[in-house]
C-alpha cells in the first residue's frame, strides 16, 4: 500500500488534498509562522476548552486549566505529522490530556516532603478501608502503623504531610452543615482594622489637647477644611508666614507625640 492509499484509509477515502485540516497543517509545514499557527490555533480551541473543564473542582482555577491546556494545543499543533494519517484531534487530545495531568503533578506536593513521606502518605487511605473492613470501626494509630509496618512517628509525619499534597481552597465551602453558603475563609479570623482606628484615634486626641486656640484653628482649617495658609492669615489678622511657621509646629507636636508610643 502506497502512501496516498494510506492517506485514503485513515481520512475515511476522502482525497486528502481537498482535506481542510491537511491543508492547514500542510501549509504550516512549509511556513511556520506564528500567524499561520494562531490560525490552527483558533480552528481547535475548543479541544482545550472541552478538557480542561474535564478537570474543574480539583482546586485550580479555569483560566489556569485553560492556559495549560492551550500549551498542551500549541505543542500538539507544533509536533503534528500531517502524513501519518490521523486526524489532528485525535492526536492533540491524549497531548492536552498529558499536559494537564503533568501540571498537577508537578504542583500535588505545594512544599518539598521526603520521597519516602509522599509514599507512606498514599498508602493511608487504602490502610484505613482495608482497616475499617476488617476490624469494623476506624483504626487507631497503632493499628494504622502496624499495618503499614512502619513506626508511629512516621504514620503521623506522613499524615501531617498529607496536609500540604492537596490544600484546600479558602474558596471551597466550609463542610458544617449548619453554615451552608460560607466558605472556609469566612471562618478564618482576619486583622480587625477597627483596632488600628482606636490606636490613631488616641493618639490624634492626646496630640490635639496640647495645642493651643491658634494652633487648633490652623490645624482644623488647613486639613479639614481645605483652606489656604492666606484665608487663615486673614482669619487671625497676620502674615502668612506666621500661618506658616505654626503649622511646622503643629507637624513638630504629632511628630514627639508619635515618638513616644
Amino acid at each position: 500500500m502506497n502512501m496516498d492509499d494510506k492517506r485514503g484509509t485513515a481520512a475515511d477515502h476522502q482525497p486528502r488534498t481537498e482535506d481542510r485540516e491537511y491543508e492547514m497543517f500542510a501549509h504550516y509545514r512549509g511556513n511556520r509562522t506564528r500567524e499561520n499557527r494562531n490560525k490552527i490555533f483558533q480552528e481547535y480551541v475548543y479541544l482545550a476548552e472541552i478538557l480542561a473543564k474535564k478537570y474543574l473542582n480539583r482546586g485550580v482555577d479555569y483560566q489556569d486549566l485553560f492556559q495549560i491546556a492551550s500549551i498542551g494545543l500549541i505543542n500538539a499543533i507544533e509536533r503534528f505529522d500531517i502524513d501519518r494519517g490521523f486526524k489532528f484531534t485525535s492526536f492533540a487530545t491524549p497531548t492536552i490530556i498529558g499536559e494537564i495531568k503533568k501540571y498537577f503533578r508537578d504542583k500535588e506536593w505545594m512544599i518539598r516532603v521526603p520521597r519516602r513521606i509522599q509514599k507512606l502518605s498514599s498508602k493511608i487511605n487504602d490502610a484505613k478501608e482495608a482497616l475499617t473492613q476488617q476490624l469494623g470501626r476506624s483504626p487507631g494509630i497503632p493499628e494504622l502503623a502496624e499495618y503499614l509496618l512502619v513506626s508511629e512517628e512516621e504514620l503521623l509525619e506522613a499524615m501531617e504531610a498529607g496536609g500540604v499534597y492537596s490544600p484546600q481552597s479558602l474558596d471551597e465551602p466550609y463542610s458544617d452543615d449548619r453554615d451552608k453558603g460560607i466558605s472556609l475563609g469566612d471562618i478564618i479570623g482576619t486583622v480587625d482594622t477597627n483596632l488600628e482606628w482606636v490606636d490613631n484615634r488616641d493618639f490624634i486626641k492626646r496630640t490635639i489637647s496640647k495645642l493651643d486656640a491658634n494652633e487648633f484653628k490652623v490645624l482644623k482649617d488647613r486639613y479639614f477644611k481645605g483652606r489656604t495658609q492666606s484665608q487663615i492669615a486673614k482669619d487671625l489678622k497676620v502674615s502668612q508666614m506666621t500661618i506658616s511657621r505654626l503649622e511646622k509646629r503643629i507637624i513638630e507636636k504629632f511628630r514627639q507625640e508619635l515618638m513616644t508610643i
